[in-house]
């Protein structure tokens, strides 16, 4: 059978592949997009948005619990975890239809199959029908990744649970152990614990959320602490002992080792990319700790293979997988794109209080070699914030004290995921201090904070 060509060939139909191949027609390129599981990937289907939909039912059964400071009553207040659940698998299939129906109405030539590069502008499929060869000049890997099992703490979907088990769970945790305080072990144990699991967060660095800022991390830990969790700072799981309905921990902390019974352990210690089959080795592909090594641009060093998303590293999001997929699209079209700037994509952590930040922390900007200001403004001093019954939390703003750059900005509290964009925006624009200081910011909104934040920075603060 003739091989059917294409100007480009993606592989993987998550938020960067299926982004990439919209992009390339609508740029007026012949596209075909393989996906071997679902569309939409991971982020749709196992990740992202229905790990927020349990986050939402948490939060509202949260805030049920607290109907009386608002005035309002709610008796007899409980939840059902399979209704929460099926909520949550509903809006994936949502979503993951969605995508189908983007591809179709964009033209795009959608095989579901598993594919292998099988030379230079050459890629095999093999479908449920057979095996197909499709050939294009360009070539763009967007096969995401998957989560890092560590020997002897492997997920076993009954006491050890992945995410994607604790996304469809066989049983409510009573006392939970989350191994990882990464985004995704954070969000869980923020899940669980609300729901009521009795939950320990075991973390190798010294600190959880080891990417954000300090002062972000240690506001974190004690509004975890104070919503019952235990948080274990420089320890390490050596092993677990499965029970029929049990697990013992050997948790090693300040180099002594100490047992502790669990009936559920969520592993969510990092991530791997998804490089075997691919055919990489025969094509000369670099791959680093299994991640495909690319420059700013997304390309491989193959000529016309390029890598995009989670496959080729950090950081490890969605968003930044869409961007790369769309720059991409474009310089296939023959087109100049700027190249992804990996310090000014935002974080979000949708756990309770929710975490959010972009470009460098304090401490990475003082190592850098610049000479700081730094401004904080509290929630407790925000009028919106109270009205909400959300007053604990804070904004953190860092500059470059010579030429009033905004180097970073950390959040921390209810609603920062939706707050940090007018940042980000700020970065991209390569904003200072000045322009964020003469934006009329509206009343009463959560965003005042970042106004008082940068204010506060140049010893100009109004609210504090």
């Amino acid at each position: 059978m003739a091989a059917k060509s294409f100007d480009m060939i993606v592989i993987g139909a998550g938020p960067g592949g299926y982004v990439a191949a919209i992009r390339g027609v609508q740029l007026g390129l012949s596209v075909a997009v393989v996906e071997r599981e679902h569309m939409g990937g991971i982020c749709l289907n196992w990740g992202c948005i229905p790990t927020k939909a349990l986050l939402r039912s948490a939060e509202v059964f949260h805030l049920m619990h607290r109907a009386k400071e608002f005035g309002l009553k709610a008796e007899g207040i409980g939840y059902d975890l399979d209704a929460v659940i099926k909520r949550s698998r509903a809006v994936a299939k949502q979503l993951n239809s969605g995508v189908g129906h983007l591809l179709k109405k964009n033209k795009v030539t959608a095989i579901m199959g598993e594919a292998t590069l099988a030379g230079k502008g050459r890629v095999s499929v093999t479908t449920d029908k057979g095996t197909e060869e499709l050939t294009a000049p360009a070539i763009v890997l967007a096969t995401g990744a998957r989560a890092r099992e560590l020997p002897g703490l492997e997920a076993d979907g009954k006491r050890v649970w992945s995410y994607k088990h604790a996304l469809v769970p066989p049983h409510m945790p009573k006392k939970l152990l989350v191994i990882g305080s990464g985004a995704i072990g954070i969000e869980f144990a923020s899940f669980y614990n609300t729901l009521g699991a009795e939950t320990t967060v075991v973390e190798v660095m010294d600190r959880i959320l080891p990417v954000e800022d300090a002062e972000i991390s240690a506001f974190a830990k004690k509004s975890f602490k104070k919503q019952g969790m235990t948080i274990l700072e420089k320890a390490t799981v050596r092993q677990l002992d499965r029970g029929k309905d049990k697990v013992v921990a050997h948790i090693e902390s300040g180099g002594k080792v100490e047992k502790q019974d669990f009936d559920t352990v969520i592993s969510a210690v990092g991530i791997v990319g998804n490089v075997e089959n691919l055919g990489l080795e025969n094509l000369g592909v670099k791959v680093d700790r299994t991640h495909i090594v690319v420059d700013g641009y997304c390309r491989t060093g193959v000529e016309g293979l390029y890598a995009i998303g989670d496959v080729a590293g950090a950081p490890w999001l969605a968003h930044k997988a869409s961007h790369e997929g769309v720059m991409v699209a474009e310089l296939v079209a023959g087109g100049h794109p700027h190249p992804v700037r990996p310090e000014s994509i935002a974080g979000c952590t949708y756990c309770h209080p929710q975490v959010a930040s972009v470009g460098l922390t304090e401490a990475k900007a003082r190592e850098k070699g610049h000479e700081v200001r730094v401004g904080r403004f509290p929630f407790i001093g925000n009028g919106k914030a109270i009205a909400l019954g959300e007053p604990e939390g804070m904004v953190k703003t860092v500059f470059d004290a010579k030429t009033g750059e905004l180097l970073g900005a950390h959040m921390i509290g209810a609603e920062v995921t939706e707050l940090i964009q007018g940042y980000v925006v700020g970065r991209t624009l390569e904003t200072t201090e000045q322009e964020l200081m003469n934006t009329v910011f509206p009343h009463p909104t959560l965003s005042e904070m970042m106004h008082e934040s940068v204010l506060d920075a140049y010893g100009r603060v109004i609210h504090i």
